[in-house]
């Protein structure tokens, strides 16, 4: 591990951008203030910028010496819909939205990348890339089909993502699939409603619905391979009965994640199969729909080896972890990785510090103590890939 790159950081700076992001938390391609602001910083830094990628998306373009190579490195950009009840000078201005997943983080961590850059040695080019709307898995794929790999021709990408309860700072990484696909689904149930005291003459659909969301429990544990990870969670029911009205019609929502089609097809198959016979045994029409809205995010094997050698060039052995356990958590990173060759990597983000709060939680808080870690990582990755 070398600190030698740690002076030239303006540690200030990198936490002055993270405070002005956290301020001002905009949702999905909604990002005007939020692009502008990075577009800015960028500009200053001298960094050739251009916007409107994926509606909203950003590139910096940052060039040296007279190699072709060319590696990009990802950072998100959006927030979520969530009230923040942090009392801090620089929590969210804008009611009912906030940075709970530390994408405000992830945004300052590849700014100071980019002005650090500058004044370093390496041979090629660098593609930062800020990407919107990751959290409802669009973001991506919008640049994608905006052109970006074409646009900007790069070897690979990199993605980072900061992880409450790892030790701050750490870094951790594996080969193959490192965060679940995500997949929904929506069964409704049609049957026949009427007074609630008069059962006998309706088809129940809460009963029926009480069945299936028991038969789904048995999916994961019946249905696929031990040796295979999967959760299928109900996480809405809505009907359309009231106190003493039974219902007419349910409908079940849930969440499914896996790490391979294959799985994924098969808890569609079976979730399918048994409310359909549970409907049938009971006389109810069903209505079945499965949507997936991340692939799995899956890590390519040299690159995984390229971000462990930048880990360690970084960080002391018992802050890397290879392989670390895969998460059942999403990040549409994955629709990139399927693009072009690349990888993934996790920084602690704290166990028990401010950062140590979960994803998506209103107190949560990017640490800032793992500000300057990130920047290292993202400089010893370019100096290694890209070297004279």
């Amino acid at each position: 591990m070398s600190n030698a790159l740690e002076p030239a950081l303006d540690i200030s700076k990198l936490v002055a951008w993270r405070h002005a992001l956290h301020r001002c938390p905009e949702l999905g391609f909604e990002l005007n203030e939020t692009a502008g602001y990075i577009e800015r910083q960028l500009r200053e830094l001298g960094i050739e910028t251009h916007s409107e990628i994926g509606r909203v998306g950003l590139v910096g373009v940052l060039r040296k010496g007279d190699s072709n190579r060319a590696i990009g490195l990802r950072a998100d950009m959006d927030a979520l819909k969530i009230q923040e009840l942090n009392t801090f000078e620089y929590r969210s201005k804008t009611e009912g939205h906030m940075h709970a997943c530390g994408h405000d983080g992830h945004s300052a961590m590849l700014l100071g990348a980019a002005e650090a850059l500058r004044s370093l040695d390496f041979d090629g080019t660098v593609y930062f890339v800020f990407q919107p709307n990751e959290e409802h898995g669009l973001g991506a794929q919008a640049m994608i089909d905006d052109g970006l790999f074409d646009r900007f021709p790069m070897d690979a990408i990199y993605g980072m993502h900061n992880m409450p309860g790892r030790p701050a700072g750490q870094l951790a990484m594996k080969p193959g699939g490192i965060m679940a696909g995500e997949d929904n689904f929506s069964l409704t149930i049609v049957g026949r409603g009427g007074h609630a005291s008069q059962p006998h003459q309706h088809i129940d659909p809460l009963v029926i619905g009480a069945e299936i969301i028991l038969a789904i429990q048995s999916i994961v544990a019946r249905s696929i391979d031990p040796a295979e990870q999967a959760v299928v969670s109900v996480t809405e029911i809505e009907a359309d009965g009231t106190v003493n009205v039974v219902p007419s019609i349910v409908t079940i929502k849930g969440d499914c994640r896996s790490f391979k089609r294959g799985v994924s097809e098969t808890i569609e198959r079976r979730l399918g199969e048994l409310a359909q016979g549970i409907c049938h045994a009971h006389g109810a029409e069903l209505r079945f729909s499965y949507r997936r809205v991340f692939h799995a995010t899956t890590n390519h094997p040299a690159e995984t080896e390229h971000a462990l050698a930048a880990a360690q060039a970084t960080n002391p052995a018992e802050l890397v972890e290879y392989p670390c356990h895969p998460m059942t958590a999403s990040d549409d990173f994955a629709h990139m990785l399927l693009e072009k060759e690349g990888a993934y990597v996790f920084i602690g983000n704290g166990s028990d510090s401010v950062g140590g709060c979960a994803l998506h939680n209103p107190h949560y808080d990017f640490n800032d103590e793992i500000l300057a870690t990130g920047v290292r990582f993202w400089i010893n990755l370019v100096q290694q890939q890209l070297s004279s």
